[in-house]
């Protein structure tokens, strides 16, 4: 669902592959002109007992693009929303250092942290943004 996807989703995957109908049928219920928030993405699959993954494969299928990123790096008018954290708390950075790796860090880690810590997910990724440490992958597969 990256920007050089965009219109080409489905491309991603194998010619052969494809989506489970009620997992389309959901997505197509909750999408706004062809495309469909974070939020409701993962109200799909709490809602079907499924994957993210699967969520954003069949999006992807489906050519559906996803919108306002939980994490707030893309998907709104000014594309990536989160800022840089004015301070870093110590326990914060020693949840991301133990769960980055090459300065990398999965969205799903992300929200465990967050959730840990009983912080916004958006602050996390601030942190981040502060720390140069970059997001990746997407629950979704956005990225």
């Amino acid at each position: 669902m990256t920007r050089e996807h965009e219109g080409h989703y489905k491309s991603k995957h194998s010619i052969d592959t494809s989506c489970d109908p009620a997992i389309a049928a959901a997505i197509r219920e909750k999408e706004e002109a062809g495309q469909i928030s974070c939020v409701s993405a993962f109200a799909v699959a709490r809602d079907l007992e499924t994957t993210p993954a699967e969520v954003g494969r069949t999006m992807d299928l489906l050519e559906c693009k996803l919108f306002k990123c939980q994490l707030g790096l893309f998907g709104y008018p000014e594309n990536k929303v989160v800022k840089p954290a004015r301070s870093v708390p110590a326990p914060l950075q020693a949840a991301i250092d133990a769960k980055a790796e090459n300065k990398r860090l999965s969205c799903k880690a992300c929200w465990e942290i967050a959730d840990h810590q009983n912080i916004p997910r958006m602050h996390v990724a601030a942190v981040c943004e502060t720390l140069g440490i970059k997001i990746k992958p997407c629950q979704l597969g956005a990225f």
